[in-house]
């Protein structure tokens, strides 16, 4: 009988050290300058790729991990160090997940690796899927890919939003409508190379948190890419819309390309709201032992004991959650009850939880910048929105369960 353990092994100890290292010594020094200065943390994304925290290799050695454990332990460590900036660091990794799930072995030899750059010349990406009229609602897509036979080219037009990198990416990843009558089973993606014409950045959002991480609209004006930059090739995109077509006849469900990008990278997401749940409740703890009132430390009241009690478990359930998702991705179980919507659902409401709790133990202090959980609780409000509200995990989750379509 095959052994079971939920403890990492020596080397993914070793490599968690390493990343929470980093963490602790350049990400949290920066973490308040950053966010208040609201750009892309690049010195700090050159350290990262210095030491090779930020490189194809690393990832692609985590991603490949056995037992699944890789990525969440990376989001983790590297969110506990503060969000904003891990996000600048992780952020292109949606872009390249985006062309692991949906290109061919050529395409993810020849653009990944153009993502990151290397050390002395480094790069980000980004995957534009969101739109003004369509987040959630991926069916209300309004961008358009024409394929121009004659030339073998597709011409995009549309305009994306809240694109992490958007407009500052050397290549984009762009989620086009090819066939508007299957709704969002006629999307396919497509690779923008660095300085195509046509692509600009639109409006950089000012936002709640995660404020060192670059957000913006992305523009496509008669953008024209090579007929290779379809993810996937013309022959997979034409036997997937004919499968559409019929399926969609007998009302069959049919996933598209994005919601397979997503899919992929939930339980990640999942990930980063432990890390910065985590790190709120250790700076709540430590507050808690050392901050006296009425002559004796707070944690010593029942009310504030229990909160961290509450606030430890929950966060370890979270990170079952993830785990058990990340292992069942990496092996090839379906997720057959949504559990990678489950473990993304009940991380992100604990983030937000867990970091509104660690204000109020703080108290006064907790509402002013000179404590970190202030930018924690707001960082922490974005992991119930972006790459699917919880309201849309629940959806994902109702819909699993039940085999209905609810609305």
């Amino acid at each position: 009988m095959a052994e079971f353990t939920m403890e990492l092994n020596d080397e993914q100890k070793e490599v968690r050290d390493w990343i929470h290292g980093f963490a602790a010594d350049v990400i949290r020094p920066a973490a308040a300058e950053w966010d208040e200065r609201e750009e892309t943390p690049w010195p700090v994304i050159q350290e990262a790729a210095k030491i090779g925290l930020y490189s194809l290799d690393f990832y692609a050695q985590q991603f490949f991990d056995p037992t699944g454990l890789g990525i969440p332990m990376t989001m983790e460590e590297l969110f506990w160090g503060d969000a904003g900036i891990a996000l600048s660091i992780v952020g292109t990794g949606l872009a390249a997940v985006g062309v692991l799930a949906n290109g061919t072995e050529e395409q993810i030899g020849t653009w990944v690796p153009q993502m990151y750059g290397d050390a002395n010349d480094v790069k980000v990406a980004a995957f534009c899927s969101s739109e003004p009229d369509a987040g959630s609602d991926v069916a209300s897509m309004r961008t358009r890919a024409v394929y121009d036979e004659a030339k073998d080219e597709w011409v995009l037009n549309g305009t994306k939003t809240w694109a992490t990198n958007g407009g500052i990416a050397g290549v984009h990843v762009v989620v086009a409508v090819v066939d508007p009558d299957l709704g969002s089973k006629g999307h396919a993606s497509f690779i923008v190379p660095p300085n195509t014409p046509g692509l600009s950045q639109g409006q950089k959002f000012k936002k709640h948190g995660i404020r060192a991480s670059h957000t913006a609209e992305v523009v496509l004006e008669n953008v024209r890419v090579p007929g290779h930059c379809l993810l996937g090739g013309k022959d997979k995109l034409d036997e997937r819309l004919a499968r559409a077509r019929e399926r969609a006849k007998g009302g069959e469900r049919v996933k598209n390309a994005a919601m397979a990008t997503f899919e992929a990278s939930r339980p990640a997401v999942g990930a980063m709201a432990v890390g910065t749940a985590r790190a709120a409740y250790e700076e709540a703890l430590e507050y808690a032992r050392t901050r006296e009132q009425f002559g004796r430390p707070i944690i010593d009241n029942q009310g504030v004991a229990f909160q961290l009690a509450d606030m430890r478990t929950q966060i370890d359930a979270a990170r079952l959650l993830v785990w058990r998702a990340s292992w069942m991705a990496v092996t090839g179980k379906k997720f057959e009850h949504a559990e990678g919507s489950m473990s993304k659902l009940f991380a992100s409401e604990t983030a937000k939880k867990v970091t509104g709790q660690a204000i109020q133990i703080l108290g006064g202090n907790g509402f002013t910048r000179e404590y970190p959980v202030e930018r924690m609780h707001r960082d922490a409000a974005i992991y119930t929105i972006f790459e699917g509200t919880s309201e849309i995990q629940r959806l994902v989750i109702a819909r699993t369960l039940s085999g209905m379509p609810i609305r």
